[in-house]
């Protein structure tokens, strides 16, 4: 069983991301990279299930920049058997991702797509279920837990009443929540193996799929700062305080 996992290279999850001064976007100069948390534990549940002898390979698709390498490499360093880099200085929208993604199923023929539930810079949280309209697929969200055996999945997903579990027919696209696993840290070993591993460069034009932006940024601003708290004598004073702030 082929396992088909994209990952997104985004701004490292402790870096404070700063918005550039003309308001335009978010300023990536000299900032901390990695691989979107999400697209990691999807890494880490691919190689599980070939550890467990249940998929055979496990193929890595990123999007975007020549730097991407960089990611596709952590995720063979953790145990993915080759890349496929689609090289674009552009930022895709979901859309535009899932038409590339479907492209490279059509040219892998994966027998199941195990991606993150959303990227931790956009957070639109879409392509996903986008990409199981274009192919016509079934789709598990919000995995917490994952069991395959032969052509069937069984995914466990977080809902609002509690836990739900779904019997999808492979192949299927299932997406990864926070609580599927905890990602493993790569060995230096496997680190080394993994810069001898495959990278297939390929680009957008290759695949036939328009990437025009259809949505224009019109600004982009940072949070407004919280003003300071204030100290209270005693709890009438904070009922008082609360009363007039209109929360109680």
């Amino acid at each position: 069983m082929k396992v088909l996992v994209p990952v997104k290279r985004v701004i490292d999850y402790n870096v404070k991301a700063r918005v550039k001064a003309d308001q335009t976007g978010v300023d990536l100069a000299n900032v901390k990279m990695s691989m979107n948390p999400f697209c990691e534990i999807a890494v880490e549940e691919a190689v599980r299930l070939k550890e467990k002898g249940v998929a055979t390979e496990v193929v890595i698709v990123s999007i975007g920049p020549a730097q991407a390498q960089e990611t596709i490499r952590t995720a063979l360093a953790m145990g993915g058997d080759r890349g496929v880099l689609i090289t674009t200085d552009a930022d895709p929208e979901p859309l535009a991702v899932a038409k590339l993604l479907a492209a490279v199923v059509a040219e892998e023929n994966p027998n199941l797509v195990l991606m993150g539930k959303q990227a931790i810079d956009g957070d639109n949280n879409a392509v996903g279920q986008m990409l199981s309209a274009l192919l016509g697929w079934p789709q598990a969200t919000y995995a917490s837990a994952i069991e395959v055996s032969g052509s069937t999945a069984k995914v466990t997903r977080e809902v609002d009443g509690g836990l739900q579990t779904l019997d999808v027919d492979l192949p299927a696209i299932v997406t990864a929540d926070l609580r599927l696993n905890e990602p493993r840290y790569a060995s230096l070993p496997n680190i080394m193996k993994a810069k001898k591993k495959e990278i297939a460069q390929k680009a957008v034009a290759d695949y036939g799929v328009d990437i025009a932006p259809r949505l224009k940024v019109i600004k982009v601003t940072e949070p407004a700062k919280r003003s300071a708290g204030i100290k209270v004598e005693t709890a009438a004073d904070l009922v008082s305080k609360l009363n007039t702030a209109g929360v109680l």
